[in-house]
């Protein structure tokens, strides 16, 4: 079928993009394979929820007649308190995805370039593509390294030019897990010029451990063009609500707040995003039941004769070796959703995100089956 008429006005890096795939939602399995007991590891949610204290403040009555406040100023007092910044440091946005956007609203276009990692999260490019600008794209670090498939800051730096407008690192990274020493973050922002902006996406910054993070708040006095991105999607539980900030330079901020959309979170998130920050009680449950889950499936995995990527987030990047597509589709007819990374230019693997020790049993007896059926069929 001929393309209508309007296509000749789209931009060339619009023409060229593929939407985002998320992950498959529960219900879609259901209707797809009549699958009834469903566990899904692949959006990296927060198998606990959210808190006690969110949910309180949902059942509440939020006047859904009227609009949200459009500064979220409650929120970003509270933001301000919990981070030691001003209220002006603040952006807030429908999910941290909402930052990267505005960057390259701002930022990107036609001989402006945006920089990222190979193997890193999937909203950059489409963002840069969105905005017709060129991606310049660093090579992962190599395989048979001690952080392969992380970020290579060094080759970054190489990479530098006139041309890139601005940087995306995520740190720790989506989907591989890996994540950069806290040295290497600040040796890197001093070599950026001032004119290019840095977006350090610590959406897993919780989940990493504390020894490991960078300064935030002295990198933040020190570069004004750096913009610090978090969500409320990971740890906190409320993806659905979709609400992120972003730390950086009231001159940056203010930037960001020229093209964010008027009431861009509504009312309950808002609402659950203060009652979220004040129960820390709730994140460090969920810190802990990651980190003894995480480690028992790395373990788990290995033992079963899989490549597992050192992680630092809520998810574990397993490599099978060969085209996983057979171990997803397999996992799939199991009930268990998880991840391929075929999209990320890395086909052998899978992400799982680690869930309760139950919905993890469950994901490694599924996975048991589908490997001794593969073994079965090479035999045969």
């Amino acid at each position: 079928m001929a393309d209508p008429a309007f296509w000749q006005r789209v931009p060339e890096g619009i023409r060229a993009m593929a939407p985002y795939q998320p992950g498959m939602p529960i219900d879609e399995l259901r209707r797809r394979m009549g699958v009834t007991d469903v566990v899904k590891l692949a959006s990296n949610e927060n198998p606990l929820g959210c808190s006690p204290a969110v949910r309180a403040v949902l059942g509440r009555d939020h006047a859904l007649a009227r609009y949200p406040d459009g500064g979220g100023f409650a929120l970003k007092a509270r933001l301000a308190a919990f981070h030691d910044v001003a209220p002006e440091q603040i952006t807030l946005g429908n999910g941290s995805n909402d930052l990267l956007e505005f960057v390259a609203r701002i930022f990107l276009g036609p001989g402006r370039a945006a920089m990222y990692s190979a193997h890193a999260f999937a909203v950059y490019p489409l963002a840069a593509a969105a905005q017709n600008a060129p991606s310049v794209v660093v090579p992962a670090r190599p395989v048979d390294a001690e952080d392969a498939y992380g970020h290579d800051l060094t080759g970054f730096a190489r990479a530098l030019s006139d041309d890139v407008a601005a940087i995306f690192i995520a740190n720790p990274n989506n989907p591989t897990g890996t994540c950069l020493p806290a040295g290497a973050v600040a040796e890197f922002l001093g070599e950026v010029p001032e004119s290019t902006v840095v977006v350090l996406d610590e959406a897993y910054w919780d989940y990493q451990d504390p020894a490991t993070r960078p300064d935030i708040a002295a990198l933040l006095a020190r570069h004004p063009n750096l913009l610090v991105t978090r969500t409320f999607s990971k740890i906190y539980g409320m993806a659905a609500l979709r609400l992120g900030y972003g730390l950086s330079h009231p001159a940056l901020a203010d930037l960001l707040n020229r093209v964010r959309q008027p009431f861009n979170n509504n009312s309950l998130a808002l609402a659950a995003g203060e009652a979220a920050i004040d129960d820390q009680g709730f994140v460090a449950e969920s810190v802990a039941l990651n980190r003894t889950e995480r480690a028992r499936l790395e373990r788990a995995l290995r033992d079963r004769g899989l490549g597992v990527l050192p992680s630092h987030a809520n998810f574990v990047a397993v490599d099978f070796g060969r085209d996983a597509a057979p171990m997803h589709q397999g996992l799939l007819e199991q009930g268990v959703i998880v991840r391929p990374m075929g999209s990320y230019q890395m086909p052998h693997f899978l992400r799982v995100t680690v869930g309760t020790e139950a919905e993890n049993t469950r994901f490694l007896t599924a996975l048991d089956t589908v490997l001794a059926a593969g073994s079965a069929d090479a035999a045969s």
